[in-house]
C-alpha cells in the first residue's frame, strides 16, 4: 500500500474533485465518519458545512485541508467493507480518529485506490500538526495495515504499479481529453528524470502533451501558472488546456522545480547507458533522420531544435529505457549539437543530399519516435515544441563570415556587370 498526504487551504476544492469524479461515474462514496446524516442521506451542502464549520473556528491556520490517498498495488482485490476498515483504522492511527472524514473508492487507474477528504482543525478550533506526518505516523500505519490485512508492500506495489505502467500518447477527438493528459503527465512526473522544464516538455512530447508557461508579458507567466495542452500529430496545441492545479497531483511550475534538482542526481548514473546506445549508432554514417530512427530502435527518443535559417542548436535524447531524458551538451561535447553537427555534415559531404538551397524556409525534419509498448510518436521539428523547449541558446545566428562572403559575390557581380 502506498500513503500520500496532500494538504492545503481549499477543503472546498478537494470535496469538489472527488464529487465530480463522482458524478463521472469514476468514483464512490463509500464510508463517512463524523457527520449527522447517514452516507445515503447526505447531499454536497452537508458534507461542506460540517468541513466548513471546523475550518471557521480556526481562520489563522495557513492548512485546514487534508487530501489522502491509499493505493493498492495493481490486481489486489479489496472489497468496499475491507477499504472502509483499511481508512478507519489508518485515521485511527495518523491521529484523525475524532475528526469527520468521507471516503470514496476510485475506478479511474490501474489499480485500486481511495480517496479521504478530511480537515485538521479540531471542534476545539486547534490544529492537528501536520509537520513530518507522512514520514513519521502515516509510514508506522502503512506497514501495520499491510501487515494486517495481507497487502503488497509499498516497494513492490510501486514497483508492479511502474511495471504495468502503459502511457499512451493523447489522441485528440477520440479520447476523453482532460483524462488522457491528466494520465500522461502524472505518469511522465512519476516515472520520468527530467531537470527542467524544457526537459520536461521533451518527455511529454512523446505523447502528445505540453506544459505551457504561456507568453513571458502574460500575468500566467508573472505568477508562475501553468497549462497542460494536448497536441495534434503535427505538434500543434488542440482543444482547450487544462490548469496544472486541476489535476489530481498539482503538477504545478512550484511543486516541478522541487523534483528538478533531486532528478538531476538521479538521473546522472544514467549517462553511461544512453552514451553507449549513441555511440554505437554513431560508428556509421547517418542523416538527422537516420540517426533518430536508428536510436529510436532502441527506445530512444532524439527532439532537435533549430533556429530560422535551419541551423540545429540544440539536442534532447529521451531514454525510455531508464526514463532519463537529457540535453545533448549534458552528456558531453561530443553529444552536443555542435558536435552532431559537425558529423552530419561529414555525412552529408560523402553523401549529398538533393539542393534545397533555393527553398525560402528550412524543411521540416520528421521524425518517427519510441515505437516500443505501443508507444509511437512522430513530429515535425518546426512546432510549438520549438518555442516551449527552448532554452535562450546563444549561437543562433547564422555562421559567421556567411553575409561576408555574400557581400563579395555580389560585388563581383557589380564589377562584371561594369566592364
Amino acid at each position: 500500500m502506498v500513503a500520500k498526504i496532500m494538504s492545503g487551504r481549499n477543503i472546498a476544492g478537494a470535496l469538489n474533485y472527488n464529487e465530480r469524479k463522482v458524478n463521472q461515474g469514476k468514483a464512490e462514496l463509500i464510508g463517512q465518519y463524523g457527520f449527522h446524516k447517514e452516507l445515503q442521506h447526505l447531499n454536497f451542502y452537508d458534507k461542506l458545512q460540517r468541513f466548513t464549520n471546523l475550518t471557521m473556528s480556526n481562520q489563522r491556520s495557513k492548512t485546514n485541508s487534508v487530501h489522502i490517498s491509499l493505493n493498492f498495488a495493481v490486481g489486489e482485490q479489496i472489497s468496499d467493507s475491507k477499504l472502509i476498515e483499511i481508512a478507519d483504522q489508518y485515521m485511527n492511527e495518523i491521529g484523525f480518529q475524532d475528526q469527520p472524514y468521507l471516503v470514496y473508492a476510485h475506478n479511474d487507474a490501474g489499480h485500486p485506490h481511495i480517496h479521504i477528504v478530511t480537515t485538521n482543525i479540531k471542534s476545539t478550533g486547534k490544529r492537528i500538526s501536520l509537520h513530518n506526518l507522512g514520514k513519521t505516523k502515516s509510514e508506522e500505519a502503512r506497514k501495520a495495515i499491510e501487515i494486517q490485512y495481507g497487502l503488497i508492500p509499498a516497494k513492490q506495489a510501486e514497483l508492479r504499479k511502474t511495471e504495468n505502467q502503459r502511457l499512451s500518447k493523447v489522441n485528440y477527438g477520440t479520447d476523453d481529453t482532460k483524462r488522457a493528459i491528466s494520465n500522461v503527465v502524472q505518469g511522465v512526473v512519476s516515472t520520468y528524470k527530467f531537470s527542467s522544464l524544457s526537459e520536461f516538455n521533451a518527455a511529454l512530447s512523446c505523447f502528445n502533451v505540453v506544459a505551457d508557461r504561456g507568453s513571458k508579458n502574460s500575468t500566467m507567466y508573472a505568477k508562475n501558472g501553468l497549462l497542460y495542452w494536448a497536441l495534434d500529430e503535427k505538434g500543434r496545441k488542440v482543444g482547450i488546456p487544462i490548469k496544472a492545479s486541476s489535476i489530481y497531483s498539482s503538477p504545478t511550475l512550484k511543486s516541478l522545480e522541487r523534483k528538478f534538482e533531486s532528478n538531476k542526481k538521479r538521473k546522472s548514473t544514467q549517462k553511461g547507458q544512453l552514451k553507449t546506445s549513441i555511440d554505437q549508432v554513431m560508428k556509421a554514417k547517418a542523416s538527422p533522420a537516420g540517426f533518430q530512427q536508428a536510436l529510436s530502435s532502441k527506445g530512444i527518443n532524439v527532439l532537435f531544435r533549430r533556429n530560422e535559417e535551419g541551423r540545429l542548436y540544440g539536442v534532447t535524447f529521451i531514454d525510455h529505457n531508464t526514463k532519463s531524458v537529457f540535453n545533448g551538451s549534458d552528456l558531453g561535447k561530443s553529444y552536443s549539437a555542435n558536435a552532431l553537427s559537425q558529423w552530419f555534415g561529414k555525412t552529408n559531404a560523402s553523401n549529398p543530399e538533393p539542393n534545397t538551397s533555393k527553398q525560402n524556409h528550412p524543411v521540416p525534419v520528421r521524425f518517427e519516435g519510441y515505437q516500443r509498448n505501443g508507444i509511437p510518436f512522430s513530429s515535425d521539428s518546426k512546432n510549438v515544441l520549438d518555442a516551449l523547449m527552448e532554452v535562450d541558446p546563444q549561437n543562433n545566428s547564422l555562421p559567421e563570415g556567411m553575409f561576408q562572403n555574400k557581400r563579395k559575390k555580389k560585388r563581383k557581380r557589380s564589377l562584371l556587370n561594369s566592364n
